[in-house]
């Protein structure tokens, strides 16, 4: 029997130790979504991805780099009804954080939390896996901070990294340009967010249908 015997069952796994409903979701983030980036620098961190839409899409109400708390930002690649859910969640737990301690929210610690929330939706029946990835960018008490959370709950901390469908080239692209002793400002990493951008981009780049943030 195999994979695709198990790929109906969210709670069962295959004979090769896989839940194939995350590799399903997987594949919504590898396969269909948008290249989003990452980087790191020493006094901020540079969220990029490209957004291309249908002409009579007015894009001033399409946001793929958004705002959690004033010191942490999130891009996605994936399903954007699923996005806006995780994002919900999100800013509501930063919420719940500063009403009881008066401070935001560590950006490890708002990682940590949406990643639960990830996983939960992997180990029970009547529910499916978030369709997305996310990378989560922030600046607190330890500095700018990069993480990517997936639809498995799976999360890690980057210098730099790269989600959606070219994320193949694009890492490659980020691996050739850093060192151990990388240490550029946040101009530098938006240029070379740009670039990276332009290495699996179809057409003209311009201002319209990339979208940069900065924390």
């Amino acid at each position: 029997m195999g994979d695709s015997a198990y790929s109906f069952s969210l709670t069962t796994f295959s004979p090769q130790g896989k839940l194939m409903q995350i590799e399903h979701a997987l594949n919504a983030v590898n396969k269909k979504g948008k290249t989003a980036i990452g980087i790191v620098a020493n006094n901020g961190v540079v969220l990029a991805t490209t957004k291309k839409l249908p002409r009579l899409v007015d894009a001033k109400n399409v946001h793929k780099v958004s705002k959690v708390t004033d010191g942490v930002g999130v891009v996605y690649a994936g399903l954007s009804p699923d996005y806006r859910v995780l994002l919900a969640r999100a800013r509501k737990r930063a919420q719940v954080y500063y009403r009881k301690y008066q401070d935001e929210i560590p950006v490890l610690q708002l990682t940590r939390q949406t990643a639960q929330v990830m996983q939960e939706f992997t180990q029970q029946g009547g529910v499916r896996p978030f369709g997305v990835s996310l990378l989560i960018a922030g600046y607190d008490d330890d500095g700018p901070q990069l993480f990517q959370a997936d639809p498995s709950g799976s999360y890690f901390q980057w210098k730099a990294t790269a989600i959606g469908s070219g994320f193949m080239m694009a890492k490659s692209f980020l691996e050739k340009r850093f060192s151990d002793d990388w240490d550029h400002d946040i101009d530098y990493a938006v240029d070379q967010a740009i670039l990276c951008l332009k290495n699996d981009f179809e057409g003209e780049m311009t201002e319209h249908n990339i979208e940069i943030g900065i924390v």
